[in-house]
């Protein structure tokens, strides 16, 4: 089993200098928050694939059955916060 940690180290790992802020209730079932620069110019779909890869095999396993994402780049964090 996964902790909430495990899962943020391997896609800090993956994603370098990436923020990346990862909750479970249950250690199967995830919620992360990922802002990477990584992410300007592409589309949601290509942001989510490119966090699954940081998962690799774990993705879809016993370990990680579900993975909510929301993924933002620095800009886009700023604007929701009000700082944009």
């Amino acid at each position: 089993m996964m902790t909430a940690e495990q899962v943020a180290t391997l896609i800090r790992d993956g994603l370098p200098g990436a923020t990346v802020q990862v909750r479970s209730q249950d250690n199967v079932h995830f919620e992360a928050l990922v802002v990477s620069p990584e992410f300007a110019g592409r589309r949601p779909l290509q942001r989510h694939q490119r966090v699954y890869q940081t998962l690799g095999a774990l993705m879809g396993s016993d370990e990680i059955h579900a993975l909510a994402l929301t993924t933002l780049t620095p800009d886009e964090l700023a604007a929701q916060q009000g700082r944009g």
